[in-house]
């Protein structure tokens, strides 16, 4: 659609929906990978900051971080094999989805301040709005969505 202005041809409608920010990365499981999966995720963050302008608070952010050293850690240490960081962000939420080759679903346990680790998913859940695991051909995914502002 096209509008005249004195002369001037104006294009309108451009009221498409824009694409969430989306970056992925492959990790084998080396020494060091659960740190280049936070730096990866904190340089998205910003990505997301500077794109989006998204307001993204350091407590925002230190959750992100959380997620992700949590799903990574985990897929690190239960499966056989490498395994991807998804991360899908707007202005108001960082996806984490982690892929890996084992398909027994994490387990959720209950609390238990006694309890020494194995407390990773239910921190996942305290940071996240959502959480969700499910088996795929090639082994499971991980999603937890966590929002950038509180409600």
């Amino acid at each position: 659609m096209t509008e005249h202005l004195d002369g001037a041809v104006i294009p309108t409608g451009f009221d498409v929906p824009v694409e969430p920010l989306r970056r992925a990365a492959h990790y084998t499981g080396e020494p060091g990978s659960i740190a280049e999966a936070r730096a990866f995720a904190a340089h998205f963050v910003d990505q997301l900051r500077t794109e989006w302008c998204a307001t993204v608070d350091e407590r925002a952010l230190g959750d992100v971080l959380l997620v992700v050293s949590e799903l990574v850690t985990n897929a690190d240490r239960h499966s056989n094999g490498p395994y991807i960081l998804e991360l899908e962000g707007t202005e108001t939420s960082v996806t984490v989805c982690v892929y890996d080759s084992s398909d027994a679903l994490p387990l959720r346990f209950p609390k238990d301040p006694q309890r020494i680790g194995r407390h990773g998913l239910e921190i996942v859940h305290a940071l996240a709005a959502q959480v969700t695991a499910e088996r795929i051909p090639v082994g499971k995914r991980v999603h937890a969505v966590v929002a950038l502002a509180r409600q």
